[in-house]
């Protein structure tokens, strides 16, 4: 079972996961020379501040730290952070609105992706995040078809119950999993809970849409689940 946040770096992708946690009344610095930062709060209540601006962070609330910038998250109470870096290395997205430092998942609207699925974009390029966006998927019961994506990503599974499904076998998704999914990997990530969402955190580059999946009529033929 797959069931450890962090996900260390490798040689060809530009991301990578830590998770991080701050005991209540302490602080910790997030921030680095080239690449970008993208928070999120697993659980826990706190403040970030960078450059003179501070705001309160709870769980399901994101935030961006931008290449050579130096944030200080204080915990009130104890905090789960997962940090994510992307190197400075990826293509950049056109700006396509204002940059903001922190944002949640109770006020990010709701987009369709296929079938049932929907997602919530936490950090994208319409406010700030040019190197990565970073979103929560909500995978209804069952599993969607194979698929295949053109960004490299790191997916992370709050609670569970889920299964990952590649070529090469498949991984039970408790809560705590991560992983790592490379450019044109074919999978699934099925939810085996029988009648609630399955939340994923995800976070991907280079920038753009979540619903953004592809699947040739020869993978598609090489993939299939026997009936």
């Amino acid at each position: 079972m797959l069931s450890a946040f962090d996900v260390s770096p490798i040689d060809g992708s530009s991301l990578a996961l830590e998770t991080r946690t701050v005991e209540a009344g302490s602080a910790v610095r997030v921030g680095h020379e080239t690449s970008d930062s993208l928070v999120y709060i697993g659980s826990g209540t706190g403040r970030l501040a960078l450059a003179g601006d501070a705001r309160d962070v709870a769980e399901r609330s994101a935030s961006l730290v931008l290449a050579g910038e130096d944030a200080t998250v204080e915990a009130h109470d104890e905090l789960t952070l997962m940090v994510a870096t992307v190197d400075g290395g990826v293509d950049l997205h056109a700006p396509m609105g204002r940059r903001e430092l922190v944002t949640s998942l109770d006020i990010a609207p709701a987009q369709r992706a296929t079938g049932a699925r929907s997602f919530q974009i936490l950090f994208g390029p319409h406010n700030g995040s040019t190197r990565a966006t970073l979103f929560a998927g909500f995978i209804p019961p069952g599993k969607s078809p194979w698929h295949y994506h053109l960004y490299d990503e790191i997916v992370l599974v709050p609670d569970g119950p889920g299964r990952l499904h590649l070529a090469e076998g498949d991984e039970e998704l408790g809560a705590g999993a991560a992983f790592r999914l490379r450019p044109r990997q074919v999978h699934i990530v099925e939810n085996e809970s029988a009648d609630r969402e399955l939340t994923i955190i995800g976070i991907f580059t280079p920038a753009g849409s979540p619903s953004a999946a592809y699947l040739t009529s020869e993978v598609a033929a090489e993939y299939r689940f026997a009936d």
